[in-house]
């Protein structure tokens, strides 16, 4: 398209966008560095662990049995607490999940009459007896505890040395085991029996930091876990006929598997394909299942270096397996146990291959599994993670299956390994889970199941809807119909962004990497994650962590227009939201060129407009800002010169 020279337009064009550039408020309170963040001995600016960063650490070792007919699950447990704060402390507080189901529980009680995803049972709650705390270098045992809600204070006679002091706490528990628990945990009747998913199980203990000290936000509903983390050693007794999966190494497979399955197990561990342990036709037949034909049997776990730990179990587990392949030669294994109803090409028997790959792709991609297994477990649950082992929902076939298992297991880099408190900051690990889960999609069977999150103009309405919340509203307060936007989609888009249109592919790996790297298995803040980021990839993002994040506002980069000066051309270009951004505009000329022009950030610091000058003596046919249409720009229709009607990616 040819411009018309008209040097008088030009001239008022000029002077009209220069002197309203000069009259408007500059942006200085956008750009301000965002958040108390500077050093502490615990915690740099530069965004890593301080030199005297400390964490608390929490050892259990679990008896438990299960019994099915009674939908009962009792135990004991021992918890050895090791106290590396610089304080000591006279008692320890322990998460108390069950007690969520009951009819007085908090989160009953703020759950709304129509019930919602994290409406539960009501008849369960936690029995505790035998309760003996000890620590000092008497050792005088204490039997004081007050239980509120879903949290236990246990109190001891001499109090817990700082610096490295030790308690151990140890107590019978048990509780009826919900059907319906939250979609998180509970039970699944199937042709062949039961399935339990048993997940938030035991107490667990409760995070003390040096940011919050103890963190006793209750169990309501949306927000999840922030955990210690410590080995665990826990066993399950179960009727004889019933299959136990967990977080960890099964440690007695001699004990409970036949010899044709330990056999089967030997092989997966070296098959790339999947290779069945319980086969369809055997569900159903303790003799082909079973090492006993009566009584109980238990089968016994170990994990290192984690912050929980779940279980599933049922007589009616199909079961397979194969070799997971990690970095620098070493290995794990990949499971799946799900039921007749689940089988099929279209459905769970592609399960393992599903959580090999995922597995493989963020080991590689981001940082090394460090878990033995990965265990995928079919339940009447949407989809819920813990260590090495999730629940997703038995009916999920293909592309659903598919996300539900490679999203289940990418939180294991986010909070499994990076341990973000998820009460508080669902962002930090629903985000960047759905921000990794993008790019393995993207490679997953050569794009079989392609992620849609870089589509973010889909988002419009939402962004653009009086009833959107911002980011950083906790989970427990945001709306439900909010949650799946605030906590998972834009905080993904964000990062996208960054790593697609503002820092660039490496700068971003170099600092996202780091990021998981220095805080693997401690505690971030969000403060920790915008230092690192800022820090590694040598950009001050304040104005997008305030604005994106911490704000509701939009994205509306425009050009206004386009003029002719002195044989080049004058693109007058505004924003007209609140977010700011860096401009990449795609120049295309009436010979077929075409050439790419990035503005920084900062042209927005003195105001919402600016005057930017291609030099060129070639005639410009289309100018067009972000060609890609990574940004969620919430109008379209003035990204482009000439002017024309948005059509939407």
């Amino acid at each position: 398209m040819r411009i018309i020279k008209l040097s008088f337009l030009f001239i008022v064009a000029v002077v009209w966008t220069a002197s309203a550039q000069e009259a408007e408020p500059n942006n200085q309170s956008v750009f301000d560095f965002f958040g108390d963040r500077q050093s502490t001995v615990y915690r740099s600016a530069s965004g890593k662990p301080g030199p005297k960063y400390w964490q608390n650490s929490a050892d259990y070792k679990i008896n438990a049995t299960l019994n099915p007919e009674k939908d009962l699950l009792t135990g004991n447990i021992t918890i050895s607490y090791t106290n590396n704060s610089p304080e000591s402390l006279e008692f320890i507080w322990l998460q108390m999940e069950q007690n969520r189901f009951t009819e007085e529980s908090r989160g009953t009680l703020t759950t709304p009459i129509q019930g919602n995803r994290y409406t539960g049972d009501m008849d369960g709650g936690y029995k505790i007896s035998n309760l003996v705390a000890k620590s000092g270098r008497r050792g005088d045992a204490s039997d004081k505890h007050i239980i509120e809600d879903t949290r236990m204070q246990v109190f001891f006679k001499e109090p817990i040395e700082a610096n490295g002091g030790t308690a151990t706490v140890s107590m019978n528990f048990e509780y009826t085991i919900p059907t319906t628990g939250m979609d998180r945990m509970g039970q699944l009747d199937v042709e062949d029996g039961t399935i339990f998913a048993m997940a938030q199980w035991y107490p667990r203990l409760a995070v003390f930091d040096d940011v919050r000290g103890w963190n006793t936000t209750p169990y309501l509903g949306a927000g999840e876990f922030y955990l210690e983390y410590g080995d665990f050693e826990y066993n399950i007794t179960v009727p004889y006929d019933y299959i136990v999966v967990g977080s960890g190494e099964l440690v007695n497979s001699g004990e409970v598997l036949t010899a044709t399955q330990q056999k089967r197990m030997q092989q997966a561990a070296k098959s790339d394909t999947t290779v069945y342990i319980i086969t369809p036709e055997e569900v159903g037949d303790p003799a082909k299942t079973s090492v006993k034909q009566s009584g109980t049997s238990t089968w016994k776990f170990k994990i290192k270096n984690s912050r929980d730990v779940a279980f599933g179990t049922s007589k009616a587990f199909i079961w397979d397996a194969a070799k997971i392949n990690l970095p620098n030669g070493k290995t794990a294994m990949a499971q799946s146990a799900y039921p007749k109803e689940s089988d099929g090409e279209t459905a769970w028997s592609r399960s393992t291959e599903y959580t090999k790959y995922s597995i493989e792709h963020y080991s590689e991609k981001w940082f090394p599994y460090p878990y033995p297994v990965a265990v995928n477990v079919a339940a009447d649950i949407g989809g819920m993670e813990y260590p090495g082992l999730s629940f997703c929902g038995y009916k999920s076939t293909e592309k659903s299956l598919w996300g539900v298992t490679d999203h289940e297991f990418g939180h294991n880099w986010f909070p499994m390994i990076v341990g973000s408190n998820e009460r508080l900051y669902a962002w930090m690990d629903e985000g960047f889970n759905t921000f990794i889960n993008f790019y393995s999609s993207e490679v997953f069977n050569d794009g079989e199941y392609q992620d849609d999150l870089d589509q973010t103009r889909q988002y419009v309405n939402w962004l653009t809807s009086e009833s959107r919340e911002s980011i950083a509203t906790y989970p427990d307060v945001v709306s439900t119909r909010n949650l799946g936007m605030i906590a998972y989609v834009k905080p993904a888009m964000g990062l996208l962004m960054l790593r697609e249109y503002i820092l660039g592919q490496e700068r971003f790996d170099n600092a996202f990497t780091a990021y998981i790297e220095r805080w693997a298995y401690k505690h971030p803040t969000p403060g920790d994650f915008f230092n690192t980021m800022e820090n590694v990839a040598g950009e001050d993002l304040s104005w997008f962590w305030k604005s994106w994040f911490y704000g509701n506002g939009n994205i509306d980069l425009a050009i206004d227009g386009v003029y002719p000066y002195q044989g080049s051309y004058l693109v007058v270009l505004s924003n007209k939201g609140e977010v700011p951004m860096p401009v990449k505009m795609k120049v295309v000329y009436e010979d077929g060129s075409e050439e790419m022009i990035n503005l920084p950030g900062e042209i927005w610091q003195r105001g919402n407009s600016w005057n930017h000058l291609i030099s060129t003596n070639k005639e410009v046919k289309s100018i067009t800002i972000d060609p890609d249409k990574i940004l969620p720009d919430v109008n379209g229709s003035n990204d482009s010169w000439p002017s024309t009607i948005y059509d939407e990616k």
